[in-house]
C-alpha cells in the first residue's frame, strides 16, 4: 500500500556533516569517502571498533553499525547466532548481527529522519553511546562463547554479572 502525502517541509539535512563534527570533538579517526558514507575508528576497553555511517537521502535514514575487530571462526558461527538471540532480547535499540562480509559481530541501528527537520547533535551523541555501551557491555559474551568453551546463555550470563565488593 502506497501513502498520498506531500510534504511541504525541506529535504532533511545530511547528518554526515553533524556526525563529522561530532567525531573531530572526540579526536577520533575517520573516513569520509562520499557525502553518503563515513567510517570511524575508536579504542573500546575491549578492543577497536570500526563504525559505518550510510545516508540514504531518498529514504531519509541513516544507517549505522559498530563492527568488532573479533572475527569468529566459521565452526563457531551457529553458536554465535544463538548468542546473538539472547543478547538481542535483552535490548531496546538496535540489535546485534554478526557481518557475512568480514564474520565479526557488529551492533546495528538505522534512524528515519524523513519529515524531520533532521537529526539532532543529542539524537547522535545517544545513537553512539547507546552502541558502544552495548558493544563493551556484550563484548566478553563473544569471548567466553569464542574462546571460554561456555554456551551462549552461559555466556551471556557470565557478561552480565556485576563485580560486588573489592578484592
Amino acid at each position: 500500500m502506497q501513502l498520498n502525502h506531500e510534504s511541504t517541509l525541506a529535504p532533511t539535512a545530511n547528518p554526515l556533516d553533524m556526525m563529522e563534527e561530532l567525531v573531530n570533538a572526540n579526536e577520533w579517526r575517520y573516513d569520509r569517502s562520499t557525502d553518503e558514507e563515513m567510517i570511524v575508528e575508536f579504542t573500546g576497553q575491549w578492543c577497536e571498533y570500526r563504525m559505518f555511517f550510510v545516508w540514504q537521502e531518498d529514504l531519509g535514514a541513516l544507517y549505522f553499525s559498530c563492527l568488532f575487530d573479533t572475527k569468529v571462526p566459521v565452526a563457531k558461527r551457529a553458536g554465535v547466532a544463538e548468542l546473538l538471540a539472547h543478547i538481542n532480547e535483552r535490548l531496546w535499540l538496535g540489535h546485534f548481527d554478526l557481518c557475512s562480509d568480514e564474520g565479526a559481530p557488529m551492533f546495528r541501528h538505522t534512524i528515519l529522519l524523513r519529515g524531520t527537520a533532521g537529526v539532532t547533535s543529542e539524537q547522535l551523541e545517544d545513537l553512539m553511546e547507546a552502541a558502544i555501551h552495548e558493544c563493551e557491555r556484550f563484548y566478553p559474551a563473544f569471548q567466553f562463547l569464542l574462546w571460554g568453551g561456555k554456551k551462549p546463555h552461559e555466556a551471556v550470563e557470565a557478561a552480565l554479572l556485576d563485580t560486588v565488593g573489592t578484592a
